[in-house]
């Protein structure tokens, strides 16, 4: 898919803070990092909007996520073209994340 095709898709909205926003202001991020045998299909790619992706950086999803809980229910909620067996995966690795950090990050 295209960024725009993306873009539309989510309706101009970034699946991490849930803000709509113009389409030079979005980015699109991978679900699975292409770097861990993530690939660039619709199933694995999300709107995001440069302030979120910036915040994201390199991070793991995961990690992210497990810090930043707005980030989490938003993308709960609006990734909603995302492949299941991506979300599963990602919710597993948030439990064992908060596992690894203790009660503090729940």
């Amino acid at each position: 898919m295209q960024r725009g095709e993306i873009f539309a898709r989510d309706n101009y909205r970034c699946v991490f803070c849930g803000q709509v926003f113009p389409e030079e202001e979005l980015t699109v991020d991978h679900l699975q990092a292409r770097s861990r045998g993530g690939d660039r299909s619709g199933g694995n790619l999300v709107t995001a909007c440069g302030a979120c992706n910036l915040k994201k950086g390199r991070m793991r999803l995961a990690n992210y996520l497990a810090e930043n809980p707005d980030a989490l229910l938003n993308s709960r909620q609006y990734a909603t073209h995302v492949w299941k067996r991506h979300l599963a995966a990602i919710e597993d690795e948030i439990r064992k994340v908060r596992r690894d950090r203790g009660p503090q990050s729940r």
